[in-house]
């Protein structure tokens, strides 16, 4: 499970930040990725990378301010050019149905795939064998939300040196024990699958918060994920400012963090008023109370371990 960062600032470009789209790698886990936030010019920015959009199959958007929604309808686009034929779900505030079927139908696009539009509410929006993916409302100007994405439990490995030991020998009957709860052996006997399988691998998870003053509401919603993404838009002296223009400061979503267990905090939604110097003293704020926190910028990746 990887993130890609493909913008990271706030408000409108810079020359050194686009506009916030952030990509959750799942190719490994699903064959697919997984978009929150299309921000202008995000498909240039795709150029830059190895991401293919045909391999989108979700986009969530955390609400309807136009940098985080004004590249949805060129990407949507271009995707049909780019061998896109699999269907896309799209998860967005109350609207973001509208927003897109007016600019598809008023510049006449004609998508060579199926797009289903889902406008969300609070709870589990999405759940399957591998994932679920929870939301939640945030405090903005406008409807905000945030996201919860949990990686469920896999099982165990099975354990080879056990069963040969038991005399069990490697063959289609291994197979069994990932699928059954008891196997037949050849000399007539059965045995419990649950013996020989390991323990399970504990799932990843990851929570993906949009424009938002801080709430200690929201340390129950993300805590104990592996990573947490936050908008920091201003700094712990424009405390003020943060509030009054429904945003936070670094060292508001640091606490949160901290409070909510996390393993890593990664900040974006950077302010154009910050100019490149200036991040590493908005990163010693928020380390003074979260030291694993990195503030992201344009291509940043990582993986969540």
């Amino acid at each position: 499970m990887h993130i890609h960062f493909l913008g990271t600032g706030a408000g409108l470009p810079s020359k050194d930040r686009n506009v916030t789209s952030i990509v959750l790698d799942l190719l490994q886990e699903r064959n697919g990725l997984w978009m929150f936030d299309c921000g202008e010019a995000t498909q240039h920015q795709i150029l830059h990378t190895s991401i293919k959009p045909r391999k989108i199959e979700k986009i969530f958007i955390t609400h309807l301010h136009g940098d985080h929604i004004f590249g949805l309808p060129g990407l949507l686009s271009s995707r049909s050019f780019q061998g896109g034929e699999e269907p896309v779900t799209i998860y967005g505030p109350t609207g973001i149905k509208q927003f897109i079927e007016t600019a598809l139908t008023v510049s006449q696009s004609k998508l060579s795939y199926p797009i289903m539009i889902e406008e969300l509410k609070e709870g589990i929006i999405f759940e399957d064998d591998q994932f679920s993916v929870s939301v939640k409302k945030l405090d903005h100007a406008i409807d905000s939300f945030g996201f919860r994405i949990d990686e469920k439990d896999s099982q165990g490995p099975l354990l080879v040196d056990k069963l040969k030991e038991d005399g069990i020998t490697p063959g289609p009957i291994y197979r069994q024990f990932k699928t059954k709860e008891t196997v037949q052996l050849p000399n007539g006997n059965t045995v419990h699958s649950k013996d020989y399988i390991g323990e399970p691998k504990k799932g990843k998870s990851v929570a993906i918060l949009g424009d938002t003053r801080t709430k200690e509401e929201y340390v129950s919603f993300v805590q104990n994920v592996e990573l947490l993404i936050h908008e920091a838009t201003f700094n712990q002296e424009q405390v003020q400012l943060a509030y009054n223009y429904f945003h936070s400061t670094t060292a508001q979503a640091a606490k949160i963090a901290q409070k909510a267990n996390v393993k890593k905090l990664i900040l974006t939604h950077i302010s154009s008023r910050f100019q490149l110097d200036e991040v590493n003293q908005l990163l010693r704020e928020a380390k003074q109370y979260f030291e694993q926190t990195v503030i992201a910028h344009d291509f940043y990746s990582t993986s969540i371990k």
